[in-house]
This record gives C-alpha cells, sequence and structure tokens, in this order.
C-alpha cells in the first residue's frame, strides 16, 4: 500500500536537503529521495573539496612568492594532506550518515533510492510508493556531459569526482574544456607538480566571461608552466598501458597518465517517469514559473530548472518554493544578478550580463575598465597582483547591469557589485560613495571613471 505524506522531494543535493528540511520543520511530512548522497555533489565531489584543492595550490604559489618579498622560500608541494583533509574533513570518507541524521532529526523520512514518478503525487522509492498530498519537488541535479569524441566512451577518464578523490598526483593531465571546473583543477594540479594542458574548442578559457578574464586567465595557466590549447577540438581518444591519446582534428597526438574531462553538465531528468506529471522527459530543463513550479501540484528547483548550475542558486530556488508550497507571500525569482566566482588565482567573480550580452539585449552600452595592477592595493600586493575590473552600464537608465571582479579575493570584491547591478544602483551614486583606502574593491572607482570616458 503507498504511504501518505505531504511532499515527497526527489534528489537531495543543496537544493532539495533545503526545500525537505525546512517543510519538515514547518511541520510538514516529508519524504526525501536520494540514490547517492544526502547532500549532493556539493560538499563531496564539488564545490567544498575542489576549493580545498584550489586553498593548498594557492598555498604553494604564495610560498613560491615569498624571494624578492619577504626572504627565502623552499616548496616542496606534498598531495597527502590535501588527500586527507578532503577524505576526513569534508567528506567524512563520503559517508552522508550525518547529513541523514541532520533531516530525519528535523522530522524528516529518508528513502535511499532512485525514485521514480508513476503519477501525479505518486513517488515510488527504495521499494516503497508515496503519495504527496500537496505535491512533489525535482532536485535531481546534474551529470557530466561528455562531448562526442570518438572513444571517449571507452576510456576510463576523470570527471570531477575522480579529479577530487585522487589519493596522489599524477605526472601529467589532459583537461579536455576550459570552464570553470577545468581551469580550477588544472591550475591546482599543476602547482602540486603535474604537467598540465588544457584543450579548449572555443577562442580562450571561460568563453561565458569577458574576454578580458579569458585572455588574461590564458596568460597566466601560460606563465605557470601550463599548456593552454584553445580553438582546438578532440577528434578521439584512446587509452593503453596506462597512457591517454588524444588525438585532435588537425591531427596532433596529445598524450597523459590521466584525462580529465570537464566540458559542462546535464539535468538529470531521463527515467524519472516525468511524462507520468505531464512533463517532457526528453527536455534539456525542467521550465519553471517564478515560483518554481513546473506543472500543478511540481516544483523543481537546482540544476534541473537550468537557472545555473550553481549550489547558490539551488539555495535561493528552495527558498521560494518553500514560501510557494507553504502558501507564504514572497518574491518570485528574480535572475538579473546572479554572481558566479571561478576560484582560479587570479578569482574571476562575475554578475549579470557581460558586455556582449548586454549588447545582444539591444541596449546602451557603456563600459568601464580598470587593471588589479594600476591600483595602490594592487601595486602594494605586487606578486599575484593580477586582476581587473569590468563594469557594463545600461547607458540609457544609467545602472550597471552586470560587472566583473577579477584579482585576489576577486569572488569577495564582487559582493558590493552584485549589490548595485541587483538593486539598480545608479551609477551617479556608486561614483558617490566613499571607498575605503587602499582596498581591492576602491579600483572600482577606477572602473567608475572610465565608464565616464566611454
Amino acid at each position: 500500500m503507498a504511504r501518505e505524506c505531504d511532499v515527497v522531494v526527489v534528489g537531495m543535493g543543496p537544493g532539495g536537503e533545503e526545500v525537505a528540511g525546512r517543510l519538515a520543520e514547518a511541520g510538514l511530512d516529508v519524504v526525501g529521495v536520494e540514490a547517492e548522497l544526502l547532500g549532493g555533489e556539493c560538499p563531496y565531489w564539488a564545490c567544498v573539496p575542489s576549493k580545498m584543492i584550489v586553498r593548498a595550490g594557492n598555498l604553494l604559489a604564495e610560498g613560491r612568492r615569498i624571494p624578492g618579498m619577504a626572504g627565502k622560500s623552499t616548496v616542496e608541494p606534498d598531495w597527502s594532506p590535501v588527500a586527507a583533509r578532503i577524505r576526513d574533513e569534508a567528506t567524512t570518507d563520503w559517508d552522508d550518515a550525518g547529513a541523514v541524521e541532520r533531516f530525519t532529526g528535523k522530522g524528516g523520512h529518508f528513502v535511499r533510492g532512485r525514485g521514480t514518478f508513476t503519477g501525479p503525487g505518486q513517488v515510488e522509492a527504495g521499494g516503497e510508493t508515496f503519495t504527496a498530498r500537496r505535491g512533489v519537488v525535482v532536485s535531481t541535479g546534474s551529470s557530466p556531459s561528455a562531448p562526442p569524441v570518438d572513444g571517449l566512451d571507452q576510456v576510463p577518464y576523470w570527471t570531477n569526482r575522480e579529479a577530487v578523490s585522487a589519493k596522489e598526483t599524477p605526472a601529467s593531465l589532459l583537461v579536455l574544456g576550459g570552464g570553470a571546473v577545468g581551469v580550477e583543477l588544472a591550475q591546482a594540479y599543476a602547482r602540486f607538480g603535474t604537467r598540465v594542458t588544457i584543450v579548449e574548442a572555443s577562442e580562450r578559457v571561460l568563453s561565458i566571461e569577458e574576454p578580458e578574464s579569458g585572455e588574461m586567465l590564458t596568460r597566466l595557466l601560460i606563465e605557470e608552466g601550463l599548456e593552454v590549447r584553445t580553438k582546438s577540438r578532440a577528434a578521439s581518444a584512446h587509452h593503453e598501458n596506462g597512457e591517454f591519446t588524444l588525438t585532435l582534428e588537425d591531427g596532433e597526438r596529445l598524450r597523459a597518465e590521466k584525462l580529465l574531462v570537464a566540458t559542462g553538465r546535464r539535468p538529470r531528468l531521463a527515467s524519472l517517469g516525468l511524462e507520468t506529471l505531464g512533463l517532457d522527459p526528453t527536455a534539456r530543463a525542467l521550465e519553471v514559473d517564478a515560483h518554481m513550479r513546473a506543472a500543478p501540484g511540481v516544483w523543481a528547483v537546482g540544476d534541473v530548472t537550468a537557472k545555473g548550475a550553481f549550489t547558490h542558486v539551488a539555495m535561493y530556488q528552495a527558498d521560494v518554493a518553500v514560501r510557494s508550497i507553504l502558501g507564504e507571500d514572497g518574491p518570485g525569482a528574480d535572475y538579473r544578478a546572479v554572481p558566479h566566482v571561478t576560484f582560479t588565482e587570479p578569482e574571476i567573480g562575475s554578475v549579470g550580463l557581460t558586455e556582449r550580452a548586454a549588447r545582444e539585449q539591444g541596449l546602451t552600452v557603456r563600459t568601464g575598465l580598470s587593471r588589479t595592477p594600476s591600483s595602490t592595493r594592487g601595486w602594494i600586493h605586487k606578486a599575484g597582483n593580477d586582476g581587473l575590473i569590468k563594469l557594463v552600464e545600461d547607458a540609457e537608465r544609467g545602472v550597471l547591469v552586470g560587472a566583473t571582479a577579477a584579482g585576489p579575493m576577486g569572488g569577495e570584491v564582487l559582493y558590493g557589485l552584485a549589490v548595485a547591478v541587483r538593486a539598480a544602483v545608479p551609477v551617479a551614486t556608486l561614483r558617490d560613495m566613499i571607498y575605503a583606502y587602499p582596498t581591492f574593491h576602491r579600483a572600482v572607482l577606477d572602473a567608475l571613471a572610465d565608464l565616464g570616458q566611454r
């Protein structure tokens, strides 16, 4: 017999866990279904462990900058503390018992298994059938997406999961894809002594960012000893005798001990039985309204909505969905100022529209640019001070619609710019503010001055 409950949440990643936990705390009878680890990709294989790797790599880079700045240094990379920290501190050896206890402690009922929708408000999971009185929430996340490269599906390549759980570093690494995941891990592994080659089909790495960001990062990666092959497409992949061979379309062959495929992610929607809810199971993403409703009695949050494959977007959407399910008043989702950060060195944070996207929307655009080394704090910082501030203004309204903050602590500098974009703060007001001196964020003033000259 079916077990009745108020809400079934299928997929307990960051967004699903937040929805399920909040609703359980509100007194609802909530069933949370997860096939893998409660908490999802972020705490076990993505955000948290990857940033531990980045942090360790940054420490090595800083140690190498001591000569000429503060004395002498000898840096000897050791991956074992990184692997141990990921295993012991971040993931508890990839055990989610603590997360499960946290959810059930709020009153939720957890089911380990793959959830399948069998009709409106009905879910099968773990050998049980659940009927939800209020509705269901789809939060099944996304999976790595591999490009159609001949032979790639026949070789044991890494995804982000293998890269962050590695117990030792390879001597050499091919990274297919120059997006955020690819460049973060590429730079970090290179700093631990791995010979790294990045293969990117676009004209530059971080192709969705401002050109200035991708060009700067490419230059810095090359200076650190990485090979960066842009405008290069892989034609085939082969693995033999412990070595990967990646053949490019121009015939060149690249070889390495490991191959990391980091060419994006795709929402997990197949085999969920979405057709029983009146939804298209072949869609690339679930369309939702401003209150995260995908259909009557169906809500969706996180990567499956294709509004940004970021934990902070999933958590934001979870808050909106909880209000909707509980019948509480509140604003709908607004994506005009979605921030994201690539945690390379320099950190590259951006929010809102790029210059190109703004022009494509038909806006009258003005841009302003400043370079971090030209600012007082950048000059003081010296070694490792590469960065920039770029502002994108809707000149007719006199407000920012986009911004980039790259450099030391670029993701932190981004916060003020994100507020400006979200709140449509007039550029005149931004110019009239008092900026602390000497700070990295004071370079925003230089970008504003440049904005007025274009």
